[in-house]
């Protein structure tokens, strides 16, 4: 494909795809699947549930408040991200390219955008607005859980990109609405 008139969205593609390859072809790609697969799980929604349960019981004066933001959060972002996955319909990178294989099963069939990113950015918006001693730990583990996603070979970069902007923002109107 020329990239120079390509659709933009090809545009996209191309980049995605390109980057994907270079980050699953590195030579230590499968051991690093092998952590990616544990920093991935970090981003699976039961952990968030906890969490925010846990700080409502531990921090009386921030806890129930956080928490009350965080199921707002997940409220608008949970169908907005069903939404975009169901409308933009995009193929996951095994499904795409023939030469790719994942290393793990993707809970669903689309890609875009990430779910496990967007909850993740939900999270790090989240507990950096109410303890912002947190930022620091907790922004780049939503960028590792992103980038996991991409290692085990069941996103494109830019479905990464997609679900922290997508977090980021359902996490901010949460802050602004209540």
């Amino acid at each position: 494909m020329n990239i120079k008139n390509a659709k933009p969205i090809e545009k996209m593609t191309a980049y995605d795809t390109r980057a994907l390859y270079w980050v699953v072809s590195r030579p230590n790609a499968r051991q690093a699947a092998n952590m990616a697969r544990l920093v991935s799980r970090l981003g699976d929604g039961p952990l968030y549930a906890a969490l925010g349960a846990l700080l409502a019981l531990i921090d009386t004066a921030l806890g129930p408040n956080f928490l009350m933001h965080g199921l707002l959060a997940f409220l608008v972002e949970l169908p907005l991200y069903l939404l975009l996955k169901n409308t933009i319909r995009r193929s996951r990178p095994a499904d795409a390219l023939d030469s790719l294989s994942a290393f793990i099963k993707p809970s669903d069939r689309f890609s875009f955008p990430s779910g496990h990113t967007a909850a993740a950015f939900v999270m790090a918006t989240l507990l950096t607005a109410f303890y912002p001693l947190c930022g620091p730990i907790v922004f780049p583990l939503a960028i590792m859980i992103g980038l996991s996603r991409v290692m085990l070979g069941v996103h494109f970069p830019s479905d990464i990109a997609a679900g922290a902007v997508l977090g980021s923002l359902c996490a901010g109107l949460a802050l602004l609405l209540i």
